[in-house]
């Protein structure tokens, strides 16, 4: 189609790809900046010189210039420094799905776009073959460490909830409980990994598993902390249990590319039950042995 037959519509669609195309280009050449690792650097730096070639391809369809959406890239960023770089290019590849489409139907009106839709592909099976985060190496650790600390701590304050029904105590008996196992945990961790013949990876490993731990228990405890009624802080607890399930299994979900529900509710389903089999066995020992705090 001759550039000067597109239609108001047409010319408002094409500013949009250019957004956000020079957009991912700066974003593309700030995280290529950030990272250590020379080879992912250069690739992240050549695609996003694609993405500029890109944006000035859109640019002789609308005449102008466009300037880049500087809160996507603020925000990229600063969820790469975060929360990994991984996590925050495949979120932003996970965005681009409805772009790709957008460009399919462009297509339509200017054909020589088609060459820009097989360079979106290409860079979403070259970022996955990319994606090499140390911390990512680890994610069976901290699995590990979040996942007991949820069934086992969710399970122990619903049970002493009920028996002890004083804030305090449950506080400072699940707090004792919680470092516990996680020291516990951590050595498991580190005798399992060496184990396996990986001593160099072991203390690593420990640590991320311990962490990981400690972490969820002192989220899951503050509540007992902070207020005063037993049945407000178990209510609480179990939902900022959810909470970190929730936020856990996204993140994994996107930065692994696995199925985000799935993992969901499997963690869901195990962490509430137990804490449900446990508050019962409270008011059972409370019951029977007439405990009365």
């Amino acid at each position: 189609m001759n550039k000067n037959k597109l239609t108001p519509d047409q010319i408002k669609q094409v500013k949009q790809f250019q957004q956000n195309e020079i957009t991912e280009y700066h974003i593309y050449l700030k995280l290529s900046k950030r990272i250590k690792d020379k080879k992912n650097a250069q690739t992240l730096q050549r695609i996003g010189d694609d993405e500029l070639r890109h944006y000035y391809f859109w640019k002789e369809y609308s005449g102008e210039e466009v300037k880049p959406n500087r809160w996507k890239v603020i925000k990229f960023y600063w969820l790469a420094r975060i929360l990994g770089i991984t996590f925050s290019i495949r979120l932003m590849e996970k965005g681009e799905e409805g772009a790709q489409e957008e460009y399919k139907k462009a297509c339509e009106y200017i054909p020589e776009a088609k060459q820009i839709v097989v360079d979106e592909d290409q860079h979403e099976e070259e970022l996955i073959g990319l994606l090499k985060e140390k911390k990512l190496d680890y994610v069976g650790s901290i699995v590990l460490g979040l996942n007991d600390a949820l069934v086992e701590l969710t399970g122990t304050l619903a049970g002493l909830t009920f028996a002890l029904q004083n804030t305090r105590l449950i506080a400072v008996a699940g707090l004792i409980t919680g470092i516990a196992a996680s020291f516990s945990m951590a050595a498991s961790e580190y005798l399992s990994t060496k184990s396996e013949g990986n001593g160099a990876k072991a203390f690593a490993s420990s640590i991320y598993t311990g962490l990981a731990y400690i972490g969820t228990v002192i989220v899951l405890i503050l509540p007992y902390l902070l207020f005063t009624n037993y049945f407000v802080c178990l209510g609480m607890t179990l939902a900022f249990a959810v909470l970190v399930i929730l936020f856990f299994n996204y993140y994994i979900a996107i930065a692994k590319n696995l199925n985000f529900k799935k993992r969901f509710w499997e963690m869901f389903t195990i962490s509430m039950g137990v804490a449900a089999f446990t508050f019962g066995i409270g008011y059972l020992i409370r019951i029977f042995l007439g405990v009365d705090v």
